[in-house]
């Protein structure tokens, strides 16, 4: 009787199509889950996604090219591909048609799955502020600018160890693959301080389309089903630095942008390398004055004018770098999905979310040096 049944079904259902949407029922189940339970999302995070980000990862770390850039460099040979042969199947009757509809949504099925197993707990968990115990609260012009001259003050320091070349700014000094495992070291230190952090030990992919993807203005991503942290190595080297940090966080469980951003200025201030801490400061300068600006002009120009003249050039040749990259149709369109992903997964700001990490380093450095949220 059972073999007669599935047979019956097995003739409008791919074999495989029960079992994957069962998985996706359970995947489903703990996504609402997450949605109402923060506990449970942390759990689900450090234990279940955590094992499975690595699993990915390494599965695909011994590949030396970024196996995402490839299917999605792919996608229109593989989508005219898959079109043709479902017209083929779908034209030899009602039956067939129904069979390719429900494998196309076994696909989806599956993608879903992977995505609620690997990342999705990491919207819904505990924010890395509270994680940290810092006091996150909104800030004002006097804790942003007080916050701005820390960042100016390191910067100025760390510039007489910083190699600059006339019009391209500040030269890393080592490879790609030396300032991953910088990153890694840095990392590493983390996590003996903080449990939610995973030591994790694979590559981070270099884009091929590099120059390409900069009409996007991403400057890297992190594809949760191959487990790959991917950067675009045409933009300059300080952003390049802390984007592989930016990258590894959501290899880490960082899923929320502004924690993910946060998490690779602690790794970048944190490490011994002068480039890296450099990276780290220059970035977080960037961050800090726009809010500043819209703060307080008056506050903003004073800091502006204490930083040192050499990393005003390093920021004087990014912008003149992006100048070429600045106004296009493939940012706008990048810009609106972004948004919506990120609006989807909680995040109400979408890509402004990126931004508060703002706040997250005013209570970091106001913490550090013994200052309190007062006017």
């Amino acid at each position: 009787m059972w073999k007669r049944t599935f047979r019956r079904i097995h003739r409008w259902l791919p074999a495989a199509c029960l079992p994957i949407w069962a998985v996706t029922l359970a995947a489903a189940v703990c996504h609402i889950v997450f949605l109402f339970n923060r506990s449970f999302a942390d759990w689900f995070n450090e234990n279940i996604s955590a094992v499975c980000r690595s699993i990915t990862a390494y599965l695909t770390g011994w590949i030396p090219f970024s196996l995402a850039e490839t299917i999605i460099l792919s996608l229109p040979v593989t989508v005219t591909a898959l079109l043709v042969f479902c017209i083929r199947k779908a034209n030899r009757g009602k039956r067939y048609m129904i069979r390719v509809i429900c494998g196309l949504l076994a696909v989806l099925a599956v993608l879903y799955t992977l995505f609620v197993a690997t990342f999705a707990a990491g919207y819904r968990g505990t924010t890395v502020d509270k994680k940290l115990g810092l006091d996150r609260q909104e800030v004002s012009a006097k804790q942003l600018y007080e916050t701005a001259m820390i960042v100016v003050n390191r910067l100025n320091i760390l510039a007489d160890g910083v190699y600059y070349v006339q019009d391209v700014g500040s030269v890393r000094p080592y490879d790609h693959e030396k300032a991953v495992a910088l990153c890694q070291d840095s990392y590493a230190k983390l996590a003996g301080r903080y449990d939610f952090l995973p030591v994790l030990q694979v590559p981070v992919k270099q884009i091929m389309s590099s120059s390409f993807m900069t009409y996007t203005h991403i400057s890297g991503m992190y594809t949760y089903f191959t487990g790959e942290a991917n950067l675009n190595t045409n933009y300059p080297y300080f952003v390049n630095m802390y984007t592989t940090a930016h990258e590894m966080a959501h290899q880490r469980g960082i899923a929320r942008e502004n924690e993910a951003n946060f998490l690779a200025y602690l790794v970048c201030i944190g490490s011994e390398d002068i480039y890296m801490q450099y990276s780290g400061y220059l970035n977080m300068y960037e961050y800090l004055m726009s809010p500043l600006y819209m703060a307080s002009p008056e506050l903003y120009y004073e800091v502006a004018r204490s930083l040192d003249s050499r990393v005003r050039y390093d920021l004087q040749c990014y912008s003149e770098f992006f100048d070429k990259y600045r106004d296009n149709a493939a940012a706008e369109v990048s810009d609106a999905v972004n948004n919506t992903y990120l609006v989807l997964q909680g995040a109400a700001e979408g890509t402004r979310s990126y931004g508060m990490v703002v706040d997250l380093a005013v209570a970091y450095h106001l913490r550090a040096e013994g200052m309190f949220y007062e006017e």
